[in-house]
């Protein structure tokens, strides 16, 4: 049987550029593939903010782990996650990637912020040294036991240290086992085209609507020779912005409110796998149980 950490290699190996829309629990990663799209990617800040947390580097590595687990178990896709820094020094991180691969992820990427973290587009990041984080590449590449399990490594070095040293990080890690390069938070369009000039191996971009980088048509992305394009926080702010206006509206009219999309109960358990489920409920009877019945 075919992994799907060999899956998502071969659509990084097709014509298209992968799309991978963020998910933060199981519900939404249905949504994502009912959706059609060809991967999952488990948003670390949207992970956050299920447990009411910012994304400030306070979910641990067994929380991210976990809910990875539950993500990936929902869907036949495969599913992307972020692992921060990898939550310590080398030996945490080849514990990380282990965690991760048993549960069911495809890919991981590990980022050169000093701990606690960061969003990606926030301020005030703090960069680690270069070989700290290449030691932590290294070790994730050794940790694996699948050879597709894609190792993808973040830098947030534009931020505090400039373009020319977040490219140089990328193609380091490259060179040091990594599988793909994130170069986080390009500034301009100019930066965002050149990132995959320069950086020797495929490119991840990292899509946040409202963030330090440019807004861009995806085609265009694809165009300029990325091959992953992530968008974690679409369906978490879609669904505050949602919520609030539901609630507003109880609040106001003290009635239950139209969902956004009229949906009976049937087709809401239907859309988490209701479907599936149903069947078993006489699958095991007997005939003449099942008769009686």
């Amino acid at each position: 049987m075919t992994s799907n950490a060999t899956r998502l290699r071969a659509q990084f190996a097709g014509g298209d550029m992968v799309i991978a829309p963020g998910a933060y629990d199981g519900i939404t990663a249905r949504l994502i593939e009912q959706a059609g799209f060809p991967a999952i990617y488990m948003t670390g800040a949207g992970t956050a903010a299920t447990i009411g947390f910012p994304d400030y580097g306070l979910v641990t590595m067994s929380e991210m782990a976990e809910n990875a687990e539950r993500i990936a178990r929902a869907v036949k896709l495969p599913v992307i996650a972020d692992a921060d820094t990898g939550y310590g020094n080398e030996l945490n991180v080849v514990r990380t990637v282990r965690e991760y691969e048993r549960r069911g992820v495809a890919a991981l990427h590990l980022e050169d912020q000093g701990f606690p973290k960061r969003c990606g587009h926030l301020d005030d990041k703090e960069i680690v040294p270069r070989e700290d984080w290449l030691a932590k590449i290294r070790a994730a590449a050794s940790a694996r036991t699948n050879p597709d399990f894609t190792i993808i490594a973040r830098t947030d070095a534009r931020a505090r240290l400039g373009f020319d040293e977040a490219i140089a990080r990328a193609n380091l890690a490259l060179a040091a086992g990594a599988d793909m390069a994130f170069v986080e938070a390009p500034q301009t369009m100019e930066e965002v085209a050149n990132v995959p000039k320069l950086v020797h191996g495929p490119c991840l971009l990292n899509v946040v609507y409202g963030g330090k980088t440019p807004e861009v048509d995806l085609r265009d992305v694809q165009k300029m020779g990325y091959r992953l394009a992530i968008v974690p926080g679409l369906l978490f702010k879609t669904v505050m912005s949602a919520c609030d206006d539901a609630l507003a509206a109880l609040k106001k009219e003290h009635r239950h409110p139209v969902p956004g999309r009229p949906m009976t109960v049937q087709q809401a358990f239907a859309r988490v796998g209701a479907n599936d489920w149903d069947p078993l409920r006489t699958a095991f009877r007997e005939p003449t149980a099942k008769a009686a019945e």
